[in-house]
């Protein structure tokens, strides 16, 4: 199955950049993003994971609720994007089940850092996608992790997708960066290897990222933004489906795990 999951936060990347953009101008951006990928996935008639955080929620409870009603997964993204305490993983959850009227049984850790699983498991979290089994330099060095799910303190753990052998991460940045038909390639690889997909996206992305005196993004990260990453992705899931590929969300793949 192929899981297609969006991280829909605070849009506060600038920051890490030296620039600085108001939480206004942060909620509309992500908004924006989310509209889009609504509107796709609508149209290729796939479902998704959209792990929120309680922040954004709030601010946008009207958007939250059009990702349930068009059939998607909400899952918790933690209560705020660069602010974390453990309290955070029950109330974050317990806001969102209160904006959806639906439950909420995943999570992932902001920037996909390292999180207490017993902490996530005393929340209520059936399962936690903070996991990216690779080495990102600066971030984090996850080599020795399994690349597939396992379970660790009573909670699932579904790692972010990566190559067989060479564990080259499918993430974000590898659409963004990678030849089309090389993404496709390892993606394919990947799922012969594992029978499933876990690729995680941000709905920043679809919007265009070009402009560095407001950003401060390197190539690296603007590259293929806004429009181009629409193609990209509807490309994709095209691809998919041609290779009669299911899609589903998280917590439906996982039932019965």
């Amino acid at each position: 199955m192929i899981l297609l999951s969006f991280d829909v936060e605070e849009f506060d990347m600038p920051f890490e950049y030296g620039k600085t953009i108001t939480f206004e101008d942060q909620i509309a951006i992500s908004a924006t993003g989310t509209q889009t990928i609504l509107a796709m996935l609508q149209r290729q008639q796939v479902k998704a994971t959209f792990f929120c955080t309680a922040t954004f929620a709030l601010a946008r409870p009207d958007l939250v609720r059009q990702i349930i009603a068009d059939g998607h997964e909400v899952a918790s993204h933690g209560y705020y994007h660069s602010e974390f305490e453990p309290a955070h993983l029950l109330s974050s959850k317990l806001a969102l089940e209160a904006i959806t009227h639906t439950p909420v049984t995943g999570y992932r850790m902001a920037r996909m850092m390292p999180v207490d699983e017993t902490e996530i498991h005393k929340a209520g979290y059936v399962y936690n996608s903070s996991i990216n089994p690779t080495l990102l330099p600066g971030r984090y060095n996850n080599l020795k992790v399994s690349r597939t799910y396992f379970m660790q303190d009573g909670v699932l753990q579904l790692p972010a997708s990566v190559s067989p052998r060479l564990r080259l991460p499918l993430f974000w940045l590898a659409l963004h960066n990678f030849p089309l038909w090389f993404y496709k390639y390892l993606c394919r690889k990947t799922y012969q290897a594992d029978g499933y997909l876990n690729l995680y996206y941000h709905p920043w992305e679809f919007t265009n990222l070009h402009n560095k005196a407001r950003f401060g993004f390197p190539g690296y990260v603007s590259k293929n933004s806004g429009e181009a990453m629409l193609q990209r992705m509807e490309d994709l899931i095209v691809s998919f489906k041609q290779g009669g590929l299911p899609f589903g969300t998280i917590s439906g793949f996982l039932e019965g795990k």
